[in-house]
């Protein structure tokens, strides 16, 4: 040991061992049987030990778990703990396509999602929220359990039935937290959509689009409106005027038939996205969408039905109206376009009973107000014929009285 090293180092020189000399102490210290430490020294001998397993097999500390759960969002409803480290630094970005295994459980140990070999695409919520975050912050290989809060996993609602994306799901009970076991087995950049298949843009969009749905039914309208933009990145502006669609094999001619299913999936991406749109109030971008619908297919009922829920929002109740009456003609058995038709008829009514009401309030202070601008000229006419009055009467009297006086006075 150096000289300038202090006698009471916890700490031994290695620097100067060879391999062979290592992979012995090494082998000492794996094989050696526990002892009583002095006081002072077991912390010192623990590193020491830790160190020289490390270096006879670094495997093993690659694939080490990690003591600590790491806080995604520092508020502790989100936490990621790896319990296998990955074979690659490499993490997945925004819109990358991931593979991974996952197994989900509530605190009593109940399974209650697992899937194997699930492509999935990062940012577009095809998982729970919780997990979609997760896998951002996986590298690739890695084995890790993710602990979601309630808030990022299924709410208050829970998940009572399986979806028509997720059929072997269980069900969760409201105001679950879930721990998953997750794999990020292999990542990918996704391929630029023009160089896609007509095939394969129909069903990606197709698999966004149910995606949206799903969160609709649940109530979460911004996660739905992400889902449904995200669709009509493969559905919308695919294909030319002349119904020619660009992709990796080049220019590609499309049938009348998949012309008609291109457009009809579309028109249902934009007539959901308008819904989606007006629950959260954002009229003018649901006018928007749902005037997508209508340009391609003018008696579109549900778009009509969907523009008049958006103009009466707005206050347009007769336009509305108007709307209405019109998706009634088309579709004379949907219940629900008839009772919105009629619950606007009775609004607009109401709207002109009180405007009405209004108008009369109004005239009739208007008529009291001329009333009384009109009486008060002739109340200050009578009083001032009164005081005139009295003058012509005081004057006459002081004539007399005057006249009285001259006359004593003359006549003494």
């Amino acid at each position: 040991m150096d000289a300038e090293k202090s006698s009471s180092s916890s700490f031994e020189d290695l620097s100067n061992l060879n391999e062979q000399e290592r992979a012995e102490l090494a082998s000492s210290v794996v094989s050696a049987p526990a002892q009583s430490k002095e006081p002072g020294t077991g912390h010192a001998a623990t590193d020491q030990e830790r160190k020289l397993e490390s270096e006879a097999n670094p495997a093993a500390e690659e694939n080490e778990p990690e003591s600590e759960c790491m806080d995604i969002l520092g508020n502790g409803t989100l936490l990621k703990k790896v319990l296998q480290k990955g074979h690659s630094e490499l993490r997945p970005d925004s819109k990358d396509l991931v593979t991974i295994n996952y197994t989900g459980r509530l605190d009593d140990g109940t399974v209650v999602e697992e899937q194997t070999n699930l492509v999935v695409q990062i940012d577009d919520v095809e998982v729970v929220q919780g997990l979609d975050m997760a896998l951002k912050l996986m590298n690739e290989g890695e084995v890790a359990e993710v602990i979601v809060n309630p808030r990022f996993a299924y709410g208050e609602l829970g998940l009572k039935d399986p979806t028509e994306l997720d059929p072997v799901i269980r069900t969760v009970p409201p105001n679950a937290t879930i721990t998953y076991t997750v794999t990020l087995v292999s990542m990918r950049e996704e391929s630029d959509i023009e160089a896609r298949t007509y095939t394969s843009r129909k069903e990606i969009g197709n698999k966004k689009r149910l995606r949206g749905n799903y969160w609709m039914k649940r109530q979460e309208y911004n996660l739905a409106i992400q889902s449904y933009r995200r669709a009509l990145e493969y559905l919308d502006d695919t294909v030319s005027a002349g119904g020619m669609m660009e992709s990796g094999a080049g220019s590609v001619e499309l049938s009348t038939a998949e012309l008609q299913d291109l457009l009809e999936d579309r028109m249902k991406v934009y007539n959901n996205l308008a819904l989606a749109q007006l629950k959260i109030s954002a009229h003018e971008a649901a006018l928007k969408s749902v005037d997508h619908v209508l340009k391609c297919q003018p008696n579109n009922a549900k778009a009509l039905f969907r523009k008049g829920k958006i103009l009466d929002a707005k206050g347009d109740t007769a336009g509305a109206i108007t709307l209405l009456q019109k998706a009634a003609t088309i579709d004379v058995d949907d219940k629900l376009i008839q009772s919105e038709l009629s619950k606007l008829i009775l609004k607009s009514k109401r709207e002109a009973r009180n405007e009405r009401d209004l108008y009369q309030k109004m005239l009739g202070q208007a008529q009291k107000l001329e009333q009384k601008t009109k009486a008060a000229p002739t109340v200050q006419s009578n009083e001032s014929s009164k005081i005139m009055m009295w003058g012509y009467l005081v004057g006459t009297i002081l004539i007399g009285v005057v006249g009285v006086a001259i006359f004593r006075y003359n006549n003494p």
